[in-house]
């Protein structure tokens, strides 16, 4: 069974920064792309940043280019996304994701909600 948990959520200023993590238990951690998502409340869930299995490529939603840092650790099993410079705008509940390659497998955390507010 592949559990996706996410951890680091809180109540930040703005102009602040937040370090949130993900890890994946199961099957081998490499055969997940690894993907960051976020749904303010009102508002549709939208992609934020990505990562290949093998770590080697990232994207970022524009929103989000400059300030947000996803990194992954294959041996850790774990993937994080460092926020710098938050804004009000980026407060949402933040999921993490994976998808299993070659299958349409897909496996969501339950999600850590991240406030930026003065």
């Amino acid at each position: 069974q592949v559990q996706v948990v996410e951890s680091g959520g809180g109540l930040v200023q703005p102009g602040g920064s937040l370090r949130l993590s993900c890890t994946v238990s199961g099957p081998r951690f490499t055969w997940y792309v690894m993907k960051w998502f976020r749904q303010a409340p009102g508002k549709e869930r939208e992609f934020v940043a990505g990562v290949t299995s093998d770590g080697g490529r990232k994207s970022y939603a524009d929103s989000v280019k400059g300030r947000f840092t996803m990194t992954r650790d294959n041996v850790r099993r774990t993937v994080a996304l460092q926020m710098n410079s938050l804004k009000v705008e980026d407060t949402a509940v933040y999921y993490c994701k994976a998808e299993e390659i070659s299958t349409a497998n897909r496996y969501w955390g339950q999600g850590t909600q991240v406030t930026v507010s003065s």
